[in-house]
């Protein structure tokens, strides 16, 4: 039998409130493993918390910041010193899920972009933009079912191996090995909306779809279960995006010697920050 509104409202102030003191009690590795225990955890966060505290309250609670109006959260992550997370305030799974590539899906990556100025703040000073990276897994190479993408510093001899690809002709992909594993590179020479803010909102849009990572992928990989097997990183290709352009980096568990997962190419200690 469904619950009346008093008993649903309840309900919610009682997990709101259960969550509350989850936050209180929890130390980062319990977090870590209640994480793993329950894969819907980010979600949680953000509807029962993050969302919630800022309409109630005009804060973002356990949030970093939250965007009612482009509908995303920024969440720092218990691991390392200035990961954050980019997760959609909407109920996406991840990178298989339609909305993504819907003409009217917010533009999650434009909006990471944005974002790395909190991995700044977090260490303090200014990095390149070939120094930072944006990330988001497979299907199969997470823990979390609400989309995520992971934004952080890179590792510093990926960033030196990728300069090779910075003046590699725009909108063509080229093969290399990063890490061990195989990726696929593409440059672009704007990233969503990103350097278009000047345009009309309809070529802005159009902008939008053409340089947005998940529909360039999504191009030989028309299905969710073909993109369930996909990840991406995007990062400058060089020290100033705006100038050098963006590089998005693909592998995916079915290319030979691929990867689910590019977030070995993150650094989640920022050792460049360091001079490392």
């Amino acid at each position: 039998m469904p619950m009346s509104a008093p008993n649903r409202t309840h309900f919610r102030q009682t997990l709101l409130r259960t969550f509350a003191a989850m936050a209180l009690a929890c130390a980062a590795t319990a977090c870590a493993r209640l994480a793993a225990v329950d894969p819907n955890a980010l979600w949680k966060i953000v509807d029962l918390r993050c969302v919630p505290s800022q309409q109630a309250t005009g804060t973002p609670g356990q949030c970093t910041a939250v965007d009612l109006d482009k509908r995303y959260v920024i969440l720092k992550d218990i691991l390392g010193r200035s990961q954050h997370l980019l997760i959609p305030t909407d109920r996406v799974t991840g990178i298989e899920s339609p909305f993504v590539l819907a003409s009217h899906a917010p533009d999650y990556w434009g909006d990471a972009w944005a974002s790395r100025l909190y991995v700044e703040q977090s260490v303090k000073r200014t990095l390149p933009d070939n120094q930072l990276g944006l990330e988001i897994n497979s299907q199969y190479r997470r823990t979390q079912n609400q989309l995520h993408i992971h934004i952080d510093c890179m590792q510093g001899d990926v960033s030196d191996a990728l300069a090779r690809h910075a003046r590699d002709t725009p909108g063509e992909w080229h093969w290399d090995t990063l890490g061990g594993q195989r990726y696929r590179i593409m440059r672009l020479t704007s990233l969503g909306q990103v350097n278009n803010q000047a345009n009309n909102q309809a070529n802005n849009q159009a902008n939008n779809q053409a340089n947005n990572p998940f529909r360039i992928v999504a191009r030989d990989n028309r299905d969710s279960a073909a993109m369930a097997m996909q990840t991406i990183l995007v990062t400058g290709a060089g020290p100033s995006a705006e100038k050098d352009g963006w590089l998005v980096v693909n592998s995916a568990l079915d290319a030979e010697n691929g990867s689910g997962t590019a977030e070995a190419l993150l650094d989640h200690a920022c050792r460049v920050a360091d001079g490392g």
